[in-house]
């Protein structure tokens, strides 16, 4: 499928299509249990219901991008390592939220604003961040929390239980049911959910003290961490005087500064710096964030014309490509490709302008300078199938499925991508592989029914048995939960 122009003009909000245009839809499933997550910065955020409700639903997108997503791992491996979490498989997905926020929901994923890595100055703050929450994946802090709720949850029910108890006893002997018996019934119910969180306060403390122990084992310093908290500080100095510390889920930031600074300041590696490179790529990150995220007006206000540097010459290529003149967006590229031309993020952008321009042809060659260039990142392959299948050209449907079946293996969740395949498929005649393809893209879509449709079909084309027969199979016997069945379209 061939990308118009028109639709370069992505909502700021809508940049997972950086890496993948229409690829990657955000995944439902992910970042629903942010809100009972552990996470570094939602000390602002009461404990009450009707706020939870309120986050939920305005869930931000899932945003993918082969550059952060490298660089954030880079951040990591020391600290993962230093944690004894190298085998687990940890992902950071980014949240495409402004806010400085980061929360662990589970035990494999971390999860990170674009906010923070946009207002983080240095990879010090950001690496202090991930730290931070690698502590509440390495203390199992989510599982002692799942225990620690059971208990409250028991304490509350027993505590109700007694409250009725006394009231059925006033009501036998004609007293008011009103006063202290019905407060009764809510106090017991507040003194769990106060118990909860001054247990979750204790794991963020915990977590913060992991997190200087990482940055200690891998010499780097815990002053980032510092940074961030004195940031928080300065938000919630309007409401330390009207919110009681007992309803939040995390420590005032005055409280951690003072421990922090503590231990921060007896490191050997307090004054450490991050190294100049390692600096220069955070900065090259941030320009993108700014380029995707923002309108031309603020990109040109954050990265001045008379800002020449390298990051400041990428956010306006971007912006440009985006919202301006191709010729001019191409032009701008060419020149940062011109001084960095082993940089496979520059040949990665302008193949992405390309395509969404419609000049799909154009855009294959610096696509698959990007792909040798970044070692074959899966991401990249998968936006050059996209770019060989827009083609239209028959000579390319076996590259494109190649492409395309290295980069779902290592990224098997995009429906998108699948949706590509089956077209590259059908393009060279394999149609019981395009039905499968087909099948996959709408199963990971939620439309089950189409799914199974598609899967039954793909089923008649293969050898009974064969590895294709099997995964067809298996979508034809999925019986998904009642709530995800997709209701067929109609009044």
């Amino acid at each position: 499928m061939t990308l118009s122009p028109r639709q370069r003009q992505v909502a700021p909000n809508h940049f997972r299509r950086w890496m993948m245009p229409s690829l990657l839809p955000d995944n439902p499933s992910i970042g629903r249990p942010a809100a009972r997550g552990l996470g570094l910065v939602a000390a602002l955020a009461l404990a009450a219901a009707p706020a939870v409700a309120q986050a939920q639903s305005r869930q931000p997108g899932i945003i993918r991008d082969a550059e952060i997503e490298t660089l954030l791992r880079d951040y990591t491996r020391p600290v993962f390592r230093a944690a004894g979490l190298t085998q687990q498989n940890i992902q950071i997905v980014l949240v495409g939220s402004d806010s400085f926020n980061a929360f662990v929901a589970d035990g494999r994923r971390i999860f990170i604003n674009t906010g923070a890595l946009k207002q983080a100055k240095t990879p010090n703050e950001i690496i202090g961040v991930l730290a931070h929450e690698t502590g509440h994946i390495a203390g199992g802090h989510l599982a002692n929390m799942r225990q620690q709720l059971e208990s409250v949850q028991t304490a509350a029910i027993v505590g109700m239980l007694l409250a009725v108890g006394g009231i059925a006893a006033g009501a036998s002997t004609g007293a008011s049911l009103g006063g202290a018996p019905a407060a009764a019934l809510i106090a017991p119910q507040e003194i769990a959910r106060r118990t909860l969180l001054s247990y979750q306060r204790g794991q963020e403390a915990s977590a913060d003290r992991a997190a200087v122990t990482y940055l200690n084992a891998t010499k780097q310093s815990a002053r980032g961490m510092l940074t961030t908290f004195e940031r928080f500080q300065n938000d919630q100095i309007f409401l330390s005087q009207r919110v009681d510390p007992y309803v939040l889920s995390h420590p005032m930031a005055t409280e951690r500064i003072a421990l922090l600074s503590e231990l921060a300041h007896k490191s050997p590696y307090f004054n450490a710096t991050d190294p100049p490179a390692l600096q220069a790529r955070h900065d090259m990150m941030r320009a993108k964030l700014v380029g995707f995220t923002q309108q031309p007006e603020s990109v040109s206000r954050v990265y001045p014309p008379s800002n020449t540097s390298l990051p400041a010459r990428y956010a306006r290529a971007i912006s440009a490509y985006r919202f301006g003149s191709i010729p001019d967006a191409l032009r701008q590229i060419d020149a940062l490709i011109a001084e960095q031309p082993n940089n496979p993020y520059f040949y990665e952008i302008k193949g992405q302008a390309l395509l969404e321009a419609g000049r799909a042809r154009e855009a294959v060659p610096p696509l698959r300078r990007a792909v040798a260039l970044s070692n074959g990142h899966p991401l990249i392959r998968m936006l050059l199938g996209q770019a060989l299948v827009a083609t239209d050209d028959k000579s390319t449907a076996e590259e494109a499925v190649r492409e395309l079946n290295f980069s779902l293996q290592r990224e098997p969740d995009s429906p998108g991508g699948w949706r590509y395949l089956a077209m590259a498929y059908g393009r060279k005649g394999d149609i019981p592989n395009a039905d499968l393809a087909s099948a996959q893209s709408a199963f990971l879509g939620g439309d089950f029914r189409l799914a199974r449709e598609l899967a039954t079909r793909a089923k008649n084309g293969f050898k009974l048995g064969s590895p294709g027969w099997l995964k067809a199979d298996d979508i034809v016997n999925f019986k998904p939960p009642p709530e995800r069945r997709k209701k067929p379209p109609g009044p």
